[in-house]
């Protein structure tokens, strides 16, 4: 009897620990983001005849609030971009002004990186506005990856007509991303390297964007600082707060 015990607990145990396609990429996500984070991050714009660098203070609050601080170079210092859910705000010191980005204007390049301002709204859509699926397992960097294929439902409101995910099965990093048009061309891909601990958390402590038509381009990002679960007020995610962020 013992013997029959323990053989179907041996045959049910890889229903019990199997997860989901859906849970692996909903687990990767909440690592990466924590209940709230702040981050100083180094992002170089790659251009074949020069390159551009960028310091930045980054505060954010689950998936639908974050607000980013440029403190170099000095032309851009003091620049200010808010998210709050589906709208973009941005803080101009030069004439001190608070504009709100109209949607004619959000699939323009971010800060000029190879990022729109719509990649900065549309975060949390890898969870919430695509279906999930296992395709095969490969490795990225040395480490074990599920890799995954994203699909639009068909009331989200999405850029991508497909995407495909690399997340690795230990720590539930995002390593590799390609993202796909309606047409099922690559157009950008994304490439994670130099795992570290940030805390508990093991995540990549730079990122790639790559645009695969545009010999010799990227935006490299850099996190120097990586901190989780802090006590962050929520006037830093309002508009009105924006130009007495430091």
């Amino acid at each position: 009897m013992k013997k029959i015990i323990f053989l179907l607990f041996l045959t049910s145990w890889p229903q019990i620990k199997a997860q989901t396609a859906t849970e692996i990429v909903n687990k990767s996500d909440k690592i990466a983001r924590g209940t709230t984070s702040y981050a100083e991050v180094k992002i170089t714009v790659v251009r074949p005849k020069w390159s551009k660098d960028m310091n930045l203070k980054i505060w954010s609050k689950g998936a639908d609030y974050s607000v980013s601080l440029v403190t170099s170079p000095a032309k851009e210092k003091g620049s200010v971009f808010l998210k709050r859910k589906t709208e973009v705000w941005n803080y101009i010191p030069s004439i001190e002004r608070t504009i709100k980005l109209p949607p004619s204007m959000m699939m323009q390049n971010w800060m000029g990186t190879d990022m729109t301002n719509d990649d900065l709204v549309k975060q949390s859509s890898i969870v919430v506005d695509y279906t999930h699926k296992i395709i095969g397992t490969e490795k990225v960097i040395g480490l074990d990856c599920w890799k995954l294929e994203l699909t639009p439902k068909e009331d989200a409101a999405v850029v991508w007509g497909k995407i495909i995910m690399w997340i690795d099965k230990t720590d539930y990093m995002q390593l590799k991303i390609e993202f796909y048009d309606e047409d099922a061309f690559l157009v950008n891909k994304l490439i994670a390297y130099h795992p570290k601990k940030f805390g508990n958390r093991t995540l990549p402590s730079k990122i790639e964007y790559i645009p695969v038509d545009k010999k010799g381009q990227k935006t490299v990002i850099e996190y120097l600082v990586w901190k989780f679960d802090l006590s962050i007020p929520d006037t830093y995610f309002t508009s009105n707060y924006m130009k007495r962020l430091r």
